[in-house]
């Protein structure tokens, strides 16, 4: 039997994506109606954590606990990850042990040669360099409020991040349109623009990405490891703020997303994230429909 790991969006083909989306939101209807339905009962989620989280460990916990099973917490600081146990012994060690992995870090290759050595399903819960996961939440949450994304246009603001790179792969498997506004210095991977052809556009000003759009999306200017640099990215990116008057040029359809914790009156005010065409809680609360869905597909 051959095992899938979930590391980067572009591991699904765009069948897959929007099957995981269609479960994702039937699976959320399921709770609401109180159905118990335990696909995973018995089985373990090892959860290994180098960067801090609260959407990303809650979401599969939980999910883990509703399907019948349950999921182990490993810090660095509690663990030999932390102790400079090579990657590929932890992976065939663990395999052993639990039932899948998910893995929330900094560099991507680690993430990498966990799965090349890994005899169970590894998952990215977000890596400096992709975070697919979250487009899972949020394509699920375009769909339920708007329809379809195929052939509408997202534009995305702020850091050329993991964020943005992971919109990318989504745009090219859904078949949606990607305006991209970052400032000079910011912008996202070179490789990873050219693999989409000319479904990316980049912009150097927001408000041209976002002249009648369908979505628009932010991350925060200073990432997890990039707090050093907050007061000069606080300078560089303030020309890309998300407010009241970049939304305006948008469709008067679209919605706002972000993946959260956001830093109100930095990348967006107040008045967008708390207005109605804010669907940023929903957004959030998706993350657990959404990596149920994903946990079903891999492991059970």
């Amino acid at each position: 039997m051959t095992i899938r790991h979930f590391l980067t969006l572009q591991d699904l083909t765009s069948e897959e994506f929007q099957q995981l989306i269609d479960r994702a939101t039937e699976l959320k209807t399921w709770q609401k109606e109180g159905r118990i339905f335990e696909p995973l009962k018995n089985k373990v989620l090892g959860m290994i954590f180098e960067k801090s989280s609260t959407r990303t460990r809650v979401s599969f916990e939980a999910g883990m606990i509703q399907f019948g099973g349950n999921a182990i917490f490993l810090s660095p600081q509690h663990s030999q990850v932390g102790r400079g146990e090579e990657i590929a012994d932890t992976a065939r060690v663990l395999s052993g042990m639990v039932d899948g992995i998910m893995i929330r870090t900094f560099e991507h290759e680690n993430v990498e040669k966990f799965a090349e050595y890994s005899s169970i399903p590894v998952i990215n819960g977000l890596t400096d360099t992709y975070h697919p996961c979250q487009l899972l939440a949020d394509m699920q949450a375009y769909q339920e409020h708007r329809g379809s994304i195929k052939g509408r246009t997202v534009t995305y603001i702020g850091d050329g991040n993991n964020m943005c790179h992971s919109y990318i792969n989504a745009a090219m498997l859904l078949d949606f349109n990607l305006n991209i506004a970052s400032p000079r210095g910011y912008l996202p991977d070179a490789d990873i623009i050219g693999k989409a052809g000319d479904r990316v556009k980049v912009f150097a000003s927001a408000k041209e990405a976002s002249e009648g759009v369908d979505l628009v999306v932010t991350d925060v200017w200073a990432s997890m490891g990039q707090e050093e640099e907050a007061q000069e990215r606080a300078k560089t990116f303030a020309p890309f703020q998300v407010n009241s008057e970049l939304m305006a040029l948008t469709n008067k359809e679209a919605l706002f997303m972000h993946c959260l914790p956001a830093h109100r009156g930095e990348e967006v005010t107040a008045e967008v994230i708390d207005s109605e065409q804010s669907v940023v809680w929903d957004e959030a609360g998706n993350r657990l429909h959404a990596q149920k869905a994903l946990l079903e597909f891999l492991m059970a």
